[in-house]
């Protein structure tokens, strides 16, 4: 897997002060990325990148997938489960990514944030779990 086309495509210039200001969630969606590496995926310094990228990317304002300018959730899924399928495999039920990195990190430090004590029954269950389809919008509505 080319981790440079992955390095290259997000909208740095749009994320950077996101980068500057929330550096500590950076350095937790790292360390989650980080403890469920393939060390067989890749190197220790393409590992980090990707999970560098993937990290920042999760500061953006769309799905995870747009932020990270791939062209569907579907290549962001093999992404993930190449470099981290550990963490891939726990996303059972098909939560969106950053919903599901965000989860993970409030699982580790025990903080229940969620309005219900199962997603299933959950009056947000459509925010974290429905399509993830690129908006579509014309030159006149912007």
């Amino acid at each position: 897997m080319d981790t440079q086309a992955i390095v290259a495509t997000p909208d740095w210039n749009a994320l950077a002060d996101r980068m500057e200001t929330r550096r500590d969630e950076i350095v937790d969606l790292m360390s989650l990325l980080r403890d469920h590496a393939d060390l067989a995926a890749g190197s220790p310094a393409d590992v980090d990148s990707v999970a560098w990228a993937i990290a920042c990317a999760s500061l953006g304002d769309q799905h995870l997938w747009q932020d990270l300018g791939l062209p569907s959730r579907r290549e962001l899924s093999m992404l993930i489960e190449h470099w981290f399928p550990q963490l891939a495999a726990r996303n059972t039920h098909n939560m969106k990514w950053k919903k599901f990195f965000y989860k993970q990190l409030c699982l580790r430090e025990d903080l229940l944030i969620c309005k219900a004590p199962t997603c299933g029954v959950c009056s947000d269950y459509g925010v974290c779990f429905g399509p993830e389809e690129a908006a579509i919008t014309s030159p006149q509505a912007r």
